[in-house]
């Protein structure tokens, strides 16, 4: 049965149901460990309705909440799900990549020498001219601004002041960290599962 509905679901979807496709593409789902915890907060670990719709069928996923809406076949009709919850537990990184975004969500997407937000560049605390090196230790989140007016120099010859002192941070610090920024769009059934007021963890 689970296979007759599987395959009437693959043919239909892509016939009836995506016919309506652009106005269920604001229907996305809320994708939780099987901890029930978010596999990410920043992003935000979404699905399209389509893929979760699709995971259910394939028993890879549970449905535990669900939008008003429906998608339907000559056949089949599906409440499309707004929060799922993986079966099989995906165990969360512990190395935490160096990358641009991941350097600027440790520093709160602000300039680390005034603080602003906004367009943001990085840049080497110990210049590279001096020896400074790209790594967790020696690169911050910049506007440019501040970045033009430290150039080359060290922090001691233009009298700039860090924030905070760059270092490399734990996964678990920066997942907590993209807490601090939940999107636009935050639907009422995901509100039990994200805990965005809650405090954080140290």
């Amino acid at each position: 049965m689970a296979n007759d509905l599987s395959s009437t679901l693959n043919y239909d979807v892509r016939a009836d149901l995506l016919r309506g496709a652009g106005a269920m593409s604001k229907h996305p789902a809320l994708v939780l460990n099987a901890d029930y915890r978010p596999l990410s907060y920043y992003p935000l670990s979404l699905w399209t309705w389509q893929d979760a719709v699709k995971a259910a069928w394939l028993d890879r996923v549970d449905i535990v909440a669900e939008y008003e809406d429906v998608v339907h076949s000559p056949s089949t009709v599906v409440r499309i799900p707004s929060v799922v919850v993986l079966k099989d537990y995906v165990k969360p990184q512990k190395r935490v990549g160096f990358t641009r975004f991941n350097l600027f969500l440790r520093d709160e997407f602000r300039c680390q020498y005034c603080g602003k937000s906004g367009e943001l560049t990085f840049d080497h605390v110990v210049p590279r001219a001096s020896g400074g090196v790209t790594s967790w230790q020696n690169v911050v989140a910049a506007c440019s601004p501040c970045n033009l007016r430290k150039g080359c120099k060290s922090l001691h010859h233009t009298g700039m002041n860090l924030r905070k002192p760059p270092r490399q941070p734990a996964a678990e610090e920066l997942r907590n960290m993209g807490r601090k920024f939940p999107p636009n769009h935050l639907h009422d059934s995901w509100m039990d599962f994200l805990y965005w007021d809650a405090e954080l963890e140290a």
